[in-house]
């Protein structure tokens, strides 16, 4: 009896051994996407003619711009998806222009104008069907030289999964790195209208663009014939631009910088409002600058909160009130209406006519609803996210219509 007790203990023990061996090989998968560097020399892509292709469908749909009735939603390093976009009900996928190393673009009369690494392309749309690339000014984004080998760095988009959720490397790429309002005040009939983490704008026949830590500034009166005029310094951690009238916001990671451009080929600035580390996008009435911040991936020291800024005098911007959000990203402002995507959370709107009062003044949250950005456009509030694009009825602010939405193929955790 006692070598019979002596092997079931000896049995329970290794049984516990193994079973706890097992317990503690259980992982959790996470799959995300993320940034490879790659080294390019920029003549081989030069040397690659670029033809517009069939309509693909989205797989991770970064910046979106509209024109006319026309919807184009960039997926990042890979060029452009265009649909036309009539009947917001039902947007139509027409077709793709592949565009290596394209995170931005804006349109001017019937001239897209999109980066191509450290080149700015101005493409032909005035025939939808038959785009042609008319322009290429080379070597204007150099902040993406590698300085010791003199080709391009880049970042090729790429899926990964791993028994860690990515905090450090991961994300959905709508951030920063690759950056990701509605400016009915900068667009005049021959411009679209880009979203609030918009870093090409374009306002008195200049197109704007700006990098990490450069403005750089382009004369556009012809607009088929974009000429580079100059960069401008503006310290490193640039994120966001925005025109109203003849100023440009330009939101950074430590604060939003004002220019002057009422001489357009050379923008002077007037202030700057400093607030802590975080990401910034920001959007702008008459009166005040609605800045969105948050923590996140480039932005860990960051606060979550809508601040809403006094801008009467631009000279001397003075915070009014500040708002606790959840994870907030892009924002766009219609009227006394401001829509803020709060990402996996979902999407915000409020009455903002006193902005002493936000908070006591939210009309909904739509919790099902993860954003990242968004444009007030003109026939339909066009929301961007990590599952695809997704177009409200605003006409009644208070209550969303959803009309319609466009899912992506490949479609992953937003952290």
């Amino acid at each position: 009896m006692k070598s019979i007790s002596t092997s079931n203990c000896l049995l329970f023990l290794l049984s516990v051994l193994v079973f706890s061996s097992c317990h503690d090989e259980i992982t959790t998968s996470y799959t995300y996407h993320t940034m490879i560097p790659v080294y390019l020399e920029m003549s081989d892509v030069r040397a690659r003619i670029i033809n517009t292709e069939a309509a693909k469908p989205l797989d991770n749909p970064g910046k979106i711009y509209i024109y006319e009735d026309y919807l184009f939603i960039n997926e990042p390093t890979k060029g452009i998806h265009i649909l036309n976009n009539s009947n917001p009900a039902n947007p139509v996928n027409l077709s793709f222009i592949p565009i290596e190393g394209n995170v931005d673009m804006a349109v001017n009369g019937s001239i897209l104008y999109a980066d191509n690494y450290v080149d700015l392309l101005a493409f032909d749309i005035s025939t939808i069907d038959d785009i042609r690339l008319v322009k290429r000014v080379e070597d204007v984004f150099t902040q993406m030289y590698h300085h010791e080998t003199g080709q391009v760095i880049t970042f090729r988009d790429t899926v990964i999964t791993t028994e860690n959720p990515g905090w450090e490397t991961g994300g959905w790429m709508m951030d920063n790195r690759i950056s990701f309002s509605a400016n009915f005040s900068a667009a005049s009939q021959s411009y679209g209208i880009g979203g609030s983490m918009a870093r090409f704008t374009l306002s008195n026949l200049h197109l704007y663009a700006v990098d990490e830590s450069t403005l750089r500034v382009f004369d556009v009166e012809s607009p088929s014939d974009p000429i580079f005029v100059k960069p401008i310094d503006l310290g490193w951690g640039i994120e966001t631009i925005f025109p109203f009238e003849d100023k440009l916001f330009i939101g950074s990671n430590t604060g939003m910088h004002i220019y002057d451009a009422s001489t357009p080929n050379s923008p002077t600035r007037m202030a700057v409002y400093e607030h802590v580390q975080a990401c910034d996008p920001v959007v702008v009435n008459a009166d005040y600058a609605f800045v969105t911040l948050r923590n996140g991936n480039t932005c860990r020291n960051g606060v979550n909160e809508l601040q809403v800024i006094d801008i009467k005098d631009l000279y001397q911007p003075k915070l009014r009130k500040s708002y606790p959000m959840l994870n907030p990203h892009g924002l766009g402002l219609a009227g006394d209406f401001l829509y803020i995507a709060e990402g996996t959370h979902g999407l915000k709107s409020f009455n903002v006519s006193d902005v002493m009062s936000i908070d006591q003044n939210q009309l909904e949250f739509l919790t099902n609803q993860k954003s990242v950005d968004l444009i007030p456009g003109p026939k339909s509030l066009i929301v961007i996210g990590p599952d695809g694009v997704c177009q409200f009825d605003y006409s009644t602010p208070s209550q969303l219509k959803k009309l319609s939405c466009i899912q992506v193929s490949n479609p992953v955790n937003l952290y």
